[in-house]
């Protein structure tokens, strides 16, 4: 080889090969749900947690629909966090006959924060629960979402992470694309592992932590991505996330371009910050006590380095064209239909997910700006990283106030359209 860049280059392909094809693998096996038997008797008892700063436009109308969940209400208890609010958030939520727990810290701001304090005051409860349920109080729930998560518990999963679904798709480009991704990850990613034994990873909303596993280890996440330390936490102990697809919470997505710049920047500092401090445990202990899904789970926490890596080399593939310095043994052995199977099932997933999930038109209509969305994060990782050190939270306000009964009117998610076809034959007996 008579390129010195060879000894960088050559390194740089082979990892992003075995990258793109580990991921374009595992997510074929996302495009099925595997037949189970589910417990439907409810034996599990919940404290519903809901971590609220400031969310008087939308408290209300999650607190109407927690009521309405398909459980015994004896066996769930609902806490919302009011966690420095300057609102009527507090007010609102006694107004529900939620169990309110306000909490004032003007030095450990941020949702970790606020879990870490809630979790504290619930262990020194009387009661005792066998999960912990945690919400964003932006959502809405699908009204089965306990007994799916109380099937899961029933059958000896631990941590447990719901169908991540939206709220809000129709609004804009960017709520709409940001949907589509959501949509796309919880099968070609979320389900896929599910499928072939593999850590899902915590959402942040949605999820569902047995009791025990939480007070034993305790929580200690106060990062930028509080879910997502927890889940390599957990692995480190030999424990999974697993991921309930039939559990969905709807969930408000960002309006505007710039509100999503900022909760995925924030995103991918915390993904930094979590990546430089447990990638070396999850690897040691990997490999001594033989798991591939903690080791997957190192896999998961390298992506926005990967993305990074992509993006240098696409850049530097184009100066290669016009001023060779390097070999590029990706086209010199691996058939240049490889490369072209994968282009293109960058675009087909996303329609299979679509038709799937029985989608709105708007939906179809965004999918064609999809890829800006998705390019986007390109810019937004080198951001997160050159500030992956800083720590301070910023929040997302919250504004779709829509209840229940609208959601199912304006849902175009894999169950809304069956409860509203259900409705309709309702009407029409």
């Amino acid at each position: 080889m008579n390129y010195i860049f060879d000894y960088i280059m050559i390194p740089m392909q082979i990892i992003i090969f075995l990258f793109t094809i580990y991921y374009f693998t595992i997510a074929f096996f996302g495009f099925y749900k595997r037949n189970e038997k589910k417990i439907t008797e409810p034996k599990s008892n919940f404290a519903v947690i809901i971590a609220a700063h400031n969310e008087e436009n939308v408290i209300g109308q999650l607190l109407d629909n927690l009521k309405m969940l398909k459980y015994p209400k004896e066996l769930y208890d609902v806490y919302v966090i009011a966690d420095n609010c300057t609102d009527k958030t507090a007010q609102i939520a006694r107004d529900n006959n939620a169990i309110v727990c306000e909490r004032f810290n003007s030095t450990q701001k941020g949702k970790g924060y606020a879990m870490e304090w809630m979790f504290a005051k619930l262990f020194k409860m009387q009661k005792k629960y066998d999960g912990v349920v945690v919400f964003d109080a932006d959502n809405l729930v699908h009204p089965n979402f306990l007994m799916e998560m109380n099937n899961r518990l029933c059958k000896g999963e631990k941590i447990i992470q719901g169908y991540l679904d939206s709220k809000n798709p129709d609004d804009t480009w960017i709520s709409g694309t940001f949907s589509i991704s959501f949509w796309v990850v919880n099968h070609i990613w979320h389900l896929a592992k599910y499928n072939i034994g593999l850590s899902s990873v915590l959402g942040g909303t949605g999820m569902c932590i047995s009791y025990d596993v939480l007070k034993r280890y305790g929580w200690g996440a106060t990062c930028l991505t509080e879910d997502m330390e927890f889940t390599m936490k957990a692995l480190l102990s030999g424990i999974k996330t697993t991921w309930a697809h039939d559990a969905i919470v709807y969930d408000e997505k960002p309006l505007t371009f710039m509100q999503s710049w900022k909760q995925r920047k924030r995103w991918a500092q915390g993904h930094f910050d979590i990546a430089g401090r447990y990638i070396p445990s999850l690897i040691r202990e990997g490999i001594k006590q033989r798991k591939l899904f903690i080791l997957d789970g190192v896999i998961h926490l390298l992506q926005p380095y990967f993305l990074i890596f992509s993006a240098a080399f696409i850049v530097l593939n184009y100066v290669q064209y016009f001023v060779p310095f390097y070999t590029n043994i990706l086209y010199m052995f691996i058939p240049i239909r490889v490369f072209q199977i994968i282009a293109v099932g960058q675009y087909i997933f996303p329609m299979i997910v679509l038709y799937k999930t029985r989608a709105s038109l708007k939906s179809w209509l965004y999918l064609i700006l999809y890829p800006l969305f998705i390019y986007s994060w390109i810019p937004i990782t080198f951001a997160g990283f050159l500030d992956r050190h800083q720590k301070e939270w910023v929040h997302t306000a919250h504004t779709r106030g829509l209840s229940y009964s609208d959601l199912i009117v304006e849902s175009s998610g894999d169950f809304g359209k069956d409860e509203l076809l259900m409705k309709r034959i309702a009407k029409a007996k």
